[in-house]
């Protein structure tokens, strides 16, 4: 490919790039690597009319940009624009290792470019077809969740049980405190477990009578009251995740 400098000014962004990670420590290595040493590794680009896409190398544009340099050694790519995708997607995924999130993320690209189907994507990566069918489940995720996966603060395992919390308020609290106290996979699948319990149960199927005779309405269990101990059914109590060192006093205080 022929190699040319170019104005940082003319380099645009693909739309498939998959690095998130411009800020922090080794960012700003490359930074001060490329204001004492220039950039030693051309970018990879592709024309598109008087401007050119970054094929590869997206944090090293950054890097110059930071750095203010003006232009930057580029090798100008030709070909279609399939072929710069799977270039882009292979040098990403392998050059570095990526988050959870950012591999999910290229792999949705690669499956909405047309890149590659999900088959090709499992044989390719190592994977199963489940595996890549979860990564792409992933992105559909809430934000908040997403973020502190990115960030590794929080395993995949544990925010998956989060993920599946549908009151966007206590999602959030449940993340914050999984983030602060380290929760694991175990423990937010309580949290999960307490969460669904507290939904209300679906409305029975309204079917027509059955000819006959009345049918009797089925028995609901009943138990006591954690801090009144009055009997009520089991449908009018809520369910609240207490430990054993605070039941007493969490009772006392609701029979007093």
């Amino acid at each position: 490919m022929e190699v040319k400098d170019i104005e940082v000014g003319l380099l645009d962004v693909a739309e498939h790039e998959q690095r998130f990670d411009y800020e922090g420590p080794e960012m700003d290595d490359l930074v001060a690597s490329v204001r004492r040493d220039g950039v030693l590794e051309p970018l990879i680009v592709r024309p598109v009319g008087e401007r050119f896409v970054v094929v590869n190398g997206h944090r090293r544009r950054v890097a110059a940009e930071r750095a203010g340099l003006a232009v930057v050694p580029c090798k100008i790519q030709s070909g279609d624009a399939g072929l710069a995708r799977r270039v882009a997607f292979v040098t990403n995924m392998f050059r570095k290792d990526p988050t959870a999130v950012e591999l999910a993320v290229a792999i949705g690209k690669a499956v909405e470019g047309g890149d590659a189907d999900v088959e090709e994507l499992a044989s390719g990566l190592h994977r199963s077809v489940d595996w890549v069918k979860r990564q792409l489940a992933m992105l559909e995720w809430p934000e908040d969740v997403l973020q502190q996966i990115h960030a590794g603060r929080i395993s995949v395992a544990a925010a998956a049980n989060l993920a599946a919390v549908t009151d966007d308020q206590y999602r959030r609290f449940l993340v914050e405190n999984a983030v602060n106290n380290g929760a694991t996979a175990r423990t937010t699948a309580a949290w999960l477990q307490a969460f669904e319990a507290m939904l209300p149960a679906p409305e029975a199927v309204q079917e027509p009578p059955v000819e006959g005779g009345a049918v009797a309405p089925g028995m609901v269990p009943q138990t006591p009251c954690f801090c009144c101990g009055i009997a009520h059914r089991v449908d009018e109590l809520s369910h609240v995740p207490i430990c054993t060192r605070c039941i007493g006093p969490v009772r006392r205080l609701g029979s007093g």
